[in-house]
């Protein structure tokens, strides 16, 4: 991993350090991941009005997940990982390589924007950043705003390495119930199964932990300070290592965005359930908890 004068602040960097990194043509690709569950078009429509200078979009949908059926027929969740095959190859095709740095952002407090970061760890990249604050971080920071699509990048071989972070599967977390630290990144009352307006089941994972996403960011839209996050994570999951710390939330969307947090908190380590609650609930022999 870098380490030089041109080295990528992670996991976080700030709209004026990237600025000046763009300014002073350090190589980086920047992409725009912005989107909307209700409306699966209004980021794509977002970023054609307004990005980054050079930044290229990303779709959760059609880049960031693999909706074709599941060859053995069994619900995967709502927004499936890719393969890491494909997904290198979609970075390729942007004109990623392996030793490019990366900065992902959105317009949603990094909802979206987690998930890339943690999909181009699990590929084994090293130089991956979220920009602090996203778009408004962005412009409230003097940055320009740009309209005109980016120029296409000369596309790249992408080749993985070893994944930098962990994955559990439904098998293997069900076999951990009692064992592991499970944290549901969604908001309380999904969590407590008050309403469930995504998934056929409300309720949460058996002994899980509620540690809502929005949590990490404070007032202005950024993450809160790495001695408050560690504060936080620490009390809610008391004396767990961070390798018996498995992060869920509807669909591995949200949860990355808590995988993120414990990062810049200084707790790497920690593995994610791509499938999530979409997948869990999916299954009725799986057990349910309320309240």
């Amino acid at each position: 991993m870098s380490m030089g004068p041109d080295a990528l602040p992670m996991p976080l960097v700030d709209a004026a350090a990237l600025a000046e990194r763009l300014a002073a043509r350090r190589p980086t690709r920047v992409f725009d991941v912005s989107f909307d569950l209700a409306d699966t078009a209004a980021g794509e429509r977002a970023y054609a009005a307004s990005h980054v200078p050079g930044a290229l979009y990303l779709h959760l949908d059609r880049h960031l997940a693999d909706h074709a059926p599941p060859a053995d027929g069994r619900p995967r969740g709502r927004h499936p990982l890719p393969s890491r095959v494909a997904f290198a190859a979609t970075l390729g095709r942007f004109g990623v390589d392996a030793g490019l740095p990366v900065v992902v952002y959105d317009r949603s407090g990094g909802l979206y924007a987690a998930r890339a970061w943690w999909m181009l760890r699990w590929l084994g990249h090293h130089e991956v950043a979220l920009l602090d604050g996203g778009w408004a971080a962005w412009l409230a920071a003097g940055g320009a705003a740009d309209a005109d699509a980016a120029v296409p990048p000369m596309p790249a071989q992408y080749v993985p390495a070893l994944p930098l972070v962990h994955t559990v599967d439904a098998g293997m977390l069900l076999r951990g119930i009692g064992r592991l630290r499970v944290v549901d990144a969604r908001a309380a009352e999904r969590f407590r199964g008050d309403v469930e307006p995504l998934d056929p089941v409300a309720g949460h994972i058996p002994g899980a932990l509620n540690r809502p996403f929005k949590d990490n960011l404070g007032a202005d839209g950024r993450f809160r300070p790495p001695a408050e996050l560690r504060a936080a994570f620490e009390a809610l999951l008391g004396e767990a290592a961070t390798d018996e710390v498995v992060h869920q939330c509807g669909s591995g969307v949200t949860a990355c965005h808590n995988l993120l947090a414990m990062e810049a908190a200084g707790l790497p380590g920690a593995a994610l359930y791509p499938g999530s609650w979409s997948e869990w609930c999916a299954d009725p022999a799986r057990p349910v908890a309320r309240g």
